[in-house]
């Protein structure tokens, strides 16, 4: 028999891992708590993978060599608590498909916002410029399946602080950290300073030959960057001082500077608008370049890059009134972001399950751009007592079909509608994914 591996979570990060550890001669097993859904079960079964579903056979979880943990589950989980009573190692699948990627490069993507949009980008110019490389982490398939079924030279991979919470030897050559802003203090104790150090995690195994891309205006990344990046070769990206190495935007035109390459672009030219987005492109244009893609190839890239579904994203333009599906804004800088981004009066979709949000954070955007807040959530007290008084009109909305038709009621020609809810989405839809399709379908109905 070989070495027993016991994989908690049966979602795509817990099913790849599986995967890759049958295809290794691991004897494998996953336990899930919950339901395990029917295209995961399937594979599982098809891969011959013994499974359980709904509960944890905690004798054999614990006779376990080593445990991978699927990055949703948190540590005051029982099960978790009891492998770490029994000093069981636990790592997480970003750190099980590392030991199996040979010789392949890694560009590991972190942040708390724009790292999903910075990472696309980072694929679509590595694509552009000829290299056989794959999308994977938290975006597309888990790094485990890929190395699995499909290896690839480069790996493009989108890495959550949860991934990151359970490395031991992970290393990405290429490692960009977007920014840090609070998030999920929840599963960190609500310390930011472990949210912080989790996020740094990305770099912690780096060599003198490797890269991390940084931002420069980003003061939480500065002020902890001395503790964490001292091997790394540090590659800034700014809008605020021109650099030697990395990239910064002045006069409206961005220079990125990578040992002796020289890459100039004006804004203007970039797909991806608004300020957070110069932000991610000038970090994505960093990654290229240390790669020593073509210019034109980097520049074509930028310039033709569609943006994410579920970010910002057009969903129509209904009597005048256009509506916007962000519903990847699980956190309240998110929602910042994109009421920055907004030039028209604006009717604000906000709420679902509060991770200890400030809404101090977005009150003056709030009051400057917002004529209404439709509250989407079971609990919405906290965004009422938030805002009242601030906004013209708050209502109540149960549905994404209830929230859309209070939208439209309050929507005048020239307006925008945006859902940016600042939330988790759990209290009434599987996902953030869910939700935003919701939305758009209830858009359409229109």
């Amino acid at each position: 028999m070989g070495k027993q591996l016991i994989i908690l979570g049966a979602g795509e990060s817990g099913v790849g891992a599986a995967i890759l550890a049958k295809a290794k001669g691991y004897d494998v097993f996953v336990s899930d708590g919950g339901a395990i859904s029917k295209p995961y079960e399937a594979e599982l079964m098809q891969h011959g993978i013994a499974y359980e579903s709904g509960s944890h056979s905690m004798e054999r979880i614990l006779q376990a060599d080593e445990v991978v943990k699927s990055p949703g589950i948190p540590e005051k989980a029982a099960v978790v608590k009891a492998i770490r009573a029994r000093v069981i190692p636990v790592i997480s699948e970003v750190e099980f498909a590392y030991r199996y990627k040979g010789d392949s490069k890694i560009i590991g993507i972190t942040g708390s916002n724009g790292k999903s949009t910075t990472t696309s980008l980072i694929y679509a110019i590595c694509k552009a410029g000829g290299l056989d490389c794959a999308l994977v982490g938290n975006i597309g398939y888990s790094i485990a399946r890929q190395v699995a079924i499909d290896p690839k030279p480069l790996y493009v991979a989108e890495i959550s602080s949860f991934q990151l919470d359970d490395i031991v030897t992970f290393r990405p050559d290429i490692a960009v950290l977007v920014n840090i802003t609070e998030d999920h203090l929840d599963r960190y104790n609500y310390q930011f300073e472990n949210y912080i150090n989790a996020k740094f995690r990305i770099t912690e195994n780096q060599q003198p030959g490797d890269y991390c891309i940084y931002c420069a205006d980003d003061e939480v990344t500065v002020a902890n960057q001395h503790k964490f990046c001292n091997l790394t070769n540090l590659l800034p990206f700014t809008m605020k001082k021109e650099v030697r190495q990395g990239a910064y935007i002045k006069d409206e035109e961005m220079l990125i500077k990578v040992k002796e390459q020289e890459v100039r672009m004006s804004i203007h030219d970039f797909a991806l608008k608004g300020k957070h987005n110069q932000y991610n492109t000038m970090a994505a244009g960093i990654a290229a370049t240390v790669l020593d893609i073509r210019k034109d190839k980097i520049r074509e890239a930028i310039q033709t890059f569609e943006s994410l579904e579920h970010r910002m994203e057009p969903v129509a333009t209904i009597r005048g009134v256009e509506y916007i599906n962000d519903s990847k804004a699980t956190n309240i800088n998110s929602t910042w972001y994109a009421l920055e981004s907004m030039t028209k009066p604006t009717v604000l979709i906000l709420g679902g399950v509060d991770k200890g949000n400030d809404y101090t954070v977005i009150e003056d955007l709030v009051t400057e751009k917002v004529k209404a807040i439709i509250c989407m959530g079971v609990d919405n007290a906290k965004i009422h007592e938030a805002f009242a008084g601030k906004v013209p009109a708050i209502v109540d909305a149960d549905s994404a079909k209830a929230a859309v038709m209070a939208a439209y009621k309050l929507a005048e020609k020239g307006d925008a509608v945006l859902l940016s809810p600042a939330c988790a989405s759990f209290d009434l839809f599987k996902n953030y994914e869910d939700r935003g399709t919701q939305f758009k379908m209830a858009v359409k109905e229109l």
